[in-house]
């Protein structure tokens, strides 16, 4: 594996390596929300609370209790996902704007708390991270959690997830347990989300609470809109064109945010549903089936 890094590393210039494992680590993250919103129909507007529980969590355990890699990884993914199961009991009792403010909340209660917390630098931030994550770990684990999240989204939990979202009644009254479905959808949601974040803080070197403030949820969550709501190629192509859109637009930078939001009104406008809508990847393969199929000859 080191072999392969330093290979990559000489063929790829630093600058477009730097947006390619963003581009990775926004995937696992888009992922990590589709199943909570797309999927399961939850709305949460703070997904960057989990990212900093996890970038904050992982930085912490690798700086001051000189932990492996490997371990900091799972202290921030676990943290996020505790706090995922947390705020998914609230999602028992609440739906739609009700919700959405709840985890806008929550995001910037530890926000806050970061700006205020000793180990974690207060408002200077945390600086000196291991840069452990590279371009190989991140495509690895990106290529994970896809296959970890197509066979949860075609096994029959994942259906019952989708039948959530569209009517949680008959969902009910056809036996699905609703309760235990939201709350899983966003301990899982948190849990990458959480992954996303322990990954960006050991490649980015220093973190600070206004690396995941409000914006950065809502980054996080036009991304998932803009691909197509429970959809895992809309998840990765919306954040792929959502991380690489900005750097492309460095060229007119008085004028990047006018031509970022202007696309997006526009895509909204054209495609309401997003690019792939909710186009899964079994439904991908069986279209490319049909159309290598031949016609009956008669």
């Amino acid at each position: 594996m080191r072999f392969l890094e330093q290979w990559i590393t000489q063929i790829i210039d630093p600058y477009y390596l730097r947006i390619i494992i963003l581009v990775g680590i926004n995937i696992i993250m888009a992922l990590g929300l589709n199943i909570t919103t797309g999927v399961t129909g939850q709305l949460s507007m703070g997904h960057a609370g989990f990212m900093s529980l996890g970038a904050y969590t992982s930085a912490i355990v690798s700086l001051k209790m000189g932990a492996p890699f490997w371990m900091a990884l799972l202290a921030g993914s676990t943290i996020a996902a505790v706090f995922g199961f947390i705020i998914g009991l609230p999602a028992l009792r609440l739906e739609g704007d009700y919700l959405a403010i709840v985890t806008i909340g929550f995001a910037e209660i530890v926000r806050v708390f970061f700006l205020n917390f000793e180990p974690g630098g207060k408002a200077v931030g945390l600086s000196g991270i291991p840069q452990e994550t590279s371009f190989t770990l991140v495509l690895l684990i990106t290529l994970v959690v896809i296959f970890f999240t197509q066979r949860l989204l075609s096994s029959r939990l994942g259906k019952a997830m989708y039948a959530v979202r569209e009517n949680e009644i008959a969902a009910e009254a056809c036996g699905i347990n609703t309760t235990h479905l939201k709350v899983l959808s966003f301990v899982l949601g948190a849990f990458l989300g959480g992954l996303g974040g322990a990954l960006y803080a050991h490649y980015m070197y220093y973190i600070s609470p206004q690396d995941f403030d409000f914006m950065r949820s809502i980054e996080i969550l036009n991304m998932v809109v803009l691909g197509g709501l429970g959809s895992i190629p809309g998840s990765i192509l919306g954040a792929a064109i959502l991380t690489i859109l900005p750097e492309m637009l460095r060229v007119v930078a008085e004028y990047r945010m006018l031509f970022y939001g202007a696309l997006l009104v526009l895509l909204m406008i054209f495609r309401p549903n997003g690019l792939f809508g909710d186009m899964r990847v079994y439904d991908l393969i069986k279209t490319r089936r049909a159309k290598g199929e031949k016609p009956c000859q008669s």
